[in-house]
């Protein structure tokens, strides 16, 4: 592939290479690398990647009659920044992964509002449930083995600050958001890998839609730190994110289905006690 830095016009025929330097099991690094000592600009290759391979899995989903992709929460991370602005806090980037999309933010929460929503959701708490996607209500579910809550959207200061802060910093409108779920884990609780969105095979899945569409994004945030375990694991990709208070990590899925490898799971507390919070984002207003 030859190619002149005076024109960086991404064509049918670069797009096609693209695709067969990823099919053939070439990592993302190495056909950039390839692109760059071709002649192309840093920027023009990154974006002819994320496009082709974009493209590949919208038509791919199509042909094997998949719904089509939803537009998801998009933290502003095209300049690679150090710290992103949510407000009334600067909130660092640690992570960023492409496919799936996954980004660990460091110093979310402060120490204090991370004490405040443990206290004010203790009184509360209950053995979790989960969605029951053939029914559309909700169910005890023996893969997950954590105590929770809800808190309604903007219950509590506490609550409304932090969802404004959410809503800045991932760029997607408050009332897309259900309510502040408050988790905790004991020794040896769990959460085997999962998918947040909501099955659409699933007959009670159209009754759960009526409330704002299908989920796009979750946020999960550490409040309180286990002494080992409890890590929030990324099967499809051989990722762990370690339970660190007051840092979060937030990963969207265009289309109910595992071609956005965003199966996930709590693993097992090992020792002490873990404390989350999550924050399911919804493509509507959520009622």
């Amino acid at each position: 592939m030859s190619i002149t830095q005076a024109r960086q016009q991404v064509t049918p025929e670069l797009r096609k290479w693209i695709l067969e330097q990823v099919q053939a099991g070439h990592s993302a690094e190495s056909v950039l690398k390839a692109m760059q000592a071709s002649g192309w600009s840093e920027d023009v290759a990154v974006d002819a990647m994320e496009s082709t391979l974009r493209d590949h899995l919208e038509a791919d989903a199509v042909a094997h009659g998949l719904p089509p992709a939803l537009k998801v929460p998009e933290p502003a991370l095209d300049e690679s920044p150090l710290y992103l602005d949510a407000g009334d806090r600067r909130v660092s980037v640690l992570q960023v992964m492409a496919h799936p999309k996954v980004v660990v933010f460091g110093d979310l929460l402060s120490a204090e509002e991370c004490e405040a929503l443990i206290a004010l959701a203790k009184p509360r708490l209950a053995r979790s449930l989960t969605v029951a996607t053939k029914t559309g209500g909700e169910e005890v579910n023996a893969d997950r083995t954590s105590n929770g809550m809800f808190f309604q959207r903007g219950e509590h200061a506490v609550v409304r600050r932090i969802e404004k802060r959410l809503a800045a910093l991932v760029n997607w409108p408050e009332e897309n958001g259900e309510g502040l779920q408050i988790l905790q884990y004991g020794p040896g609780a769990e959460y085997k890998p999962h998918y947040d969105y909501f099955d659409p095979g699933e007959p009670g899945t159209s009754t759960i839609l009526k409330r704002g569409g299908q989920r796009v994004a979750t946020i999960v945030m550490y409040l309180g730190e286990p002494e080992k375990g409890g890590g929030t694991v990324f099967p499809d990709v051989h990722l762990e994110v370690a339970p660190k208070r007051g840092n979060a990590v937030f990963f969207c899925y265009e289309r109910p289905h595992p071609s956005t490898r965003t199966l996930h799971g709590g693993a097992p507390v090992l020792a002490g006690e873990k404390w989350i919070a999550t924050k399911w984002l919804r493509e509507r207003r959520f009622e």
